[in-house]
């Protein structure tokens, strides 16, 4: 005798998908708890503007070269760091102008540079650059 082979819906074979769910749940979760949404720390650069309307009166700027043992030149002659403050200001009484340009050679050490920085700053002058050389 043959025996008659009953098949119903819900009998044929199915796909469970739940393991599958929870894997992508799972993936979901560790990309959100890996993912870093915190600022990164830098330094902020104030760029400035093209105006070139504005550049109709120029001012002469204080130069200031460190070379790379870092001897300090200002005005053609040598200066101590500790006397940067007092020709700037000397500078200032002179010549009518708010900035200063930094030459140094590569070789110097930054913590020069930074001191010469803060020294022009400390004189009054606000708007100090730092030349570079270019490639």
């Amino acid at each position: 005798m043959k025996r008659k082979k009953h098949t119903t819906a819900d009998d044929e074979a199915q796909i469970d998908m739940t393991p599958m769910l929870d894997i992508v749940f799972i993936m979901l979760i560790f990309f959100i708890v890996t993912t870093s949404f915190v600022k990164e720390k830098g330094l902020d650069v104030n760029r400035p503007e093209d105006n070139q309307s504005n550049n109709q009166n120029p001012t002469k700027s204080l130069s200031i070269r460190i070379d790379a043992n870092g001897t300090i030149m200002m005005g053609g002659r040598e200066v101590d760091i500790r006397r940067v403050v007092a020709n700037a200001q000397t500078f200032l009484a002179e010549n009518n102008t708010d900035s200063a340009a930094i030459q140094a050679h590569e070789d110097t050490e930054h913590g020069t540079v930074v001191e010469v920085m803060n020294q022009v700053k400390i004189a009054g002058i606000e708007k100090v650059s730092v030349l570079v050389k270019g490639s």
